[in-house]
């Protein structure tokens, strides 16, 4: 069956802020989900947060992910080792294997901190996904695979987070990208998009005017998906069972497809 997590963002930074991500993990664990994704930016005090959030779904055997909020490499194109450090303490302190985070400024300067990263992630146990944001230094095409190819000259082969909806902030075609991306992909952000007067918005994929399901039907089966596009509603806790029970039932049917 299809394993779907839900990015804690999806129901909105007021009300988790104000409820906290533990309250929308148990919330997520009730409608089905196999797993959260808990948003760095969005925790109100970390140190208590996180290991709660590790015994919640230590209990239900639910899987985490922590994203960061930060770039792995700042302006100048150099590591922010700084940031790297919170972010694996962070998935750590969670319990954690799997830290998604962009790479921030990574350009032409920053060829040479690959050893400095890979020394960094030695023995920790977490896999790093790098995420396609809403940038064009950190969510385009171009910007991407330059990473991937010479992060894997150096020895780094690294996976990941492909957003569905994050290619329309850049100007790009997912479907050209899930071609391009889809042998490195190993998470996958769920989101559909529509397009505003003078912006793209996240939206059910029931919703989106994107080709979505020729997204995920070009991306390798067996990946874990995840929810990231608004969860609301006056019963959340119906809404966030019928999203979860919607997208394995795409799954399933693309599956009988193949």
């Amino acid at each position: 069956m299809q394993q779907v997590l839900i990015s804690l963002g999806s129901f909105g930074a007021a009300e988790v802020r104000r409820h906290g991500q533990l309250w929308f993990t148990r919330l997520a664990q009730a409608a089905g989900a196999d797993g959260v994704e808990v948003r760095g930016e969005l925790l109100n005090d970390a140190g208590a947060e996180l290991p709660a959030i590790a015994e919640a779904a230590a209990r239900r055997g639910s899987a985490l992910v922590y994203s960061s909020p930060d770039g792995l490499w700042a302006g100048d194109g150099s590591l922010d080792g700084a940031a790297l450090e919170r972010a694996l303490q962070a998935t750590r302190a969670l319990g954690a294997t799997r830290l998604k985070i962009s790479i921030g400024g990574f350009g032409a300067a920053s060829a040479g901190s690959f050893a400095q990263l890979a020394a960094a992630l030695a023995g920790r146990g977490i896999e790093l996904v790098i995420e396609n944001d809403q940038t064009v230094a950190a969510g385009t095409l171009a910007a991407l695979q330059a990473f991937f190819a010479q992060a894997q000259a150096a020895g780094l082969p690294l996976g990941m987070t492909f957003d569905m909806g994050n290619w329309h902030w850049t100007g790009e075609c997912p479907l050209e990208a899930a071609r391009a991306c889809g042998p490195r992909v190993a998470y996958v952000h769920c989101k559909g998009v529509q397009r505003q007067p003078h912006r793209w918005v996240a939206v059910p994929l029931a919703e989106s005017a994107a080709p979505w399901r020729a997204v995920l039907r070009t991306l390798p089966r067996g990946l874990p998906w995840a929810i990231e596009y608004p969860l609301q509603g006056d019963d959340l806790l119906a809404v966030t069972r019928e999203q979860v029970a919607r997208l394995r039932e795409v799954s399933a049917t693309l599956e009988a497809a193949a």
